[in-house]
């Protein structure tokens, strides 16, 4: 008779899984046991912590819109795996995470590894839930993909007793995934949004979120060229606007530059599409009044729970981004200088000065620009390195950008590993810091075993770049805790089976990059970077000296 472990696997290849990404444990051997023979089907990818496991799949659900999978044992395994639980919330992406857990005998004892995964993960994840009986493992999984996947996309954790997986099941495995059709606009609501931005002397669109479709981003691009309206994405969403486009005017994203924050500050209506209303992407909530803005709102989002939850909207629109921007009409009206303007804004947020580095990382990023294919794939996890990948590389239609709006530090390097996995053929760059690469850096092992190695840059300044900026700010001079002793990074690499190399000077970096695109076992580039160069505009010695002058006894 089928048990409990080998019905859940067979539902998610019913549902369309394919890759899961996990540790293993004793807590679900059953599940571990059927998926032996998945193999072709649905793979397992074998990862070294829980935590760059949930890194993955909340990447995957990130990049390919379908439910990331998670596998972890009870306790520790569950407790490490939160981190990507929490990104994959904050991120808006589909994730399921399978957690085993004690026997049913034994809950409420405190057994060994023993949590309430309700209690843990209720205000972490979308919804968490536990499988009591195996027939009941087909219509929790459906519903878990749905939640996963539909409204405001996040993660579903589902605990798994022991013995529910290893007794008996008699239910029917799913046989697909449910049709959900994304919620289209109300009409009358569509024609008054259409009216207000008609109305506007300075329309502006913010968009946000990581469930659009290509048919969608082509819609949205079309509308706002033809109405001439300027776009600004909302933090580490800009790859889902074509960059190259003269209505793209920037991100709201950490290190907010003044031309950026203008456009939204002085524009009379916003067309909030998909997007919910985070710090970042509202400079601590001040860009916008609470709870009720000077600008005109329209807030359109397929969760009703996020229209009205900060902001009160001139009008709020439950709908599909999709749908929505499949139902617009362009609109018309005097405001070409001011698109003109935004645009303009954003271009001269490229003009840096050189930075004081031996590897320069504006020559980097700008040779990044030229040399990669365009389809690349970016992905970083958290760090004043960021600015980098974020802020001065163009992502056009095709380009893809994995970056955590949680500030996770660690996201890059799984992350990548993940878009490796979905895409091997496409080129995949990581851009991590000493510090942050060190959060996850055994994933190498995980990319060497699963044949899906990317190119990682590590910009090594030997610190913890943002908090040591934020020291030198506030206690200038009174460095603490920040400075890194580091391990020597390419020998690390080469064990794992990556082609590694030490990049000493600027000049040095494109035969680097070129041998790393060359590599077919991905590379791994150390780039030798100043602690001076802590931001591209503003040195750390500048830092010092004007918080220091700011300090000074009047």
């Amino acid at each position: 008779m089928m048990n409990g472990g080998r019905l859940l696997v067979d539902c998610l290849v019913a549902l369309g899984a394919s890759k899961g990404f996990g540790v293993p444990g004793e807590s679900y051997l059953a599940v571990l046991d059927a998926l032996h023979d998945t193999r072709g089907r649905l793979d397992f990818i074998l990862c070294r912590n829980e935590g760059g496991a949930a890194f993955m799949a909340a990447a995957w659900g990130k990049l390919t819109g379908q439910p990331g999978l998670c596998f972890v044992t009870r306790g520790p395994g569950a407790t490490n795996a939160a981190i990507g639980i929490h990104t994959a919330m904050q991120d808006s992406a589909p994730m399921l995470v399978f957690v085993g857990q004690v026997g049913t005998d034994m809950r409420g004892r405190e057994a060994f590894q023993e949590l309430d995964y309700r209690a843990v993960f209720g205000t972490m994840a979308k919804w968490a839930v536990e499988i009591d009986q195996a027939d009941r493992i087909p219509e929790i999984l459906s519903r878990a993909w749905i939640t996963a996947t539909t409204g405001r996309p996040g993660p579903v954790v589902i605990a798994l007793p022991e013995d529910m997986l290893s007794g008996p099941a008699s239910a029917a495995p799913l046989t697909g995934p449910a049709r959900i059709a994304e919620p289209a606009p109300d009409p009358a609501a569509l024609a008054e949004a259409l009216a207000l931005l008609a109305s506007a002397a300075r329309p502006a669109i913010l968009l946000g979120g990581c469930n659009w479709t290509e048919a969608g981003k082509t819609a949205l691009k079309a509308f706002a060229e033809t109405s001439d309206i300027p776009v600004v994405a909302a933090l580490r969403y800009q790859d889902m606007f074509d960059n190259h486009s003269p209505c793209y005017a920037g991100d709201l994203g950490l290190g907010l530059a003044a031309g950026v924050r203008r456009t939204l500050a002085e524009a009379d209506v916003v067309l909030a599409l998909n997007t919910r209303f985070g710090e970042i992407s509202t400079e601590g909530y001040t860009l916008f009044e609470v709870p009720a803005p000077r600008q005109k709102i329209i807030h359109v989002h397929a969760s009703v729970a996020e229209i009205g939850k900060i902001y009160i909207p001139t009008l709020g629109i439950p709908a599909g981004p999709n749908a929505f921007v499949a139902a617009l009409t362009p609109v018309r009206g005097g405001w070409a200088d001011w698109r003109r303007r935004a645009r303009e804004d954003y271009e001269a947020t490229f003009g840096l000065p050189p930075q004081p580095s031996p590897v320069d990382m504006v020559e980097v990023t700008a040779h990044l620009r030229a040399v990669l294919p365009e389809d690349a794939i970016l992905t970083n996890g958290a760090g004043n390195f960021t600015a980098w990948p974020n802020k001065f590389f163009r992502f056009g239609p095709k380009a893809r950008l994995l970056a955590p709006q949680s500030g996770a530090m660690g996201y890059g390097l799984p992350a990548a590993i993940a878009a490796k996995v979905a895409h091997p053929d496409r080129t995949v760059v990581c851009f991590a810091g000493d510090g942050d690469f060190q959060m996850t850096c055994q994933e190498l092992g995980t990319a060497l075993q699963a044949g899906a190695q990317p190119i990682v840059l590590i910009l090594n300044n030997g610190t913890y770049g943002t908090i040591r900026a934020h020291q030198e700010r506030t206690y200038p001079a009174r460095v603490s805790a920040t400075d890194l002793v580091n391990p020597d990074f390419p020998a690390l690499a080469r064990a794992y089976g990556f082609h590694a190399e030490q990049v000493e000077r600027t000049d040095d970096f494109p035969a680097a990059f070129a041998r790393a695109l060359a590599s077919p076992s991905g590379a791994v580039l150390d780039l030798n970077i100043s602690a001076e160069a802590l931001t591209p505009r503003q040195t750390l010695s500048q830092m010092r000296a004007a918080a220091q002058a700011r300090h000074a006894p009047r």
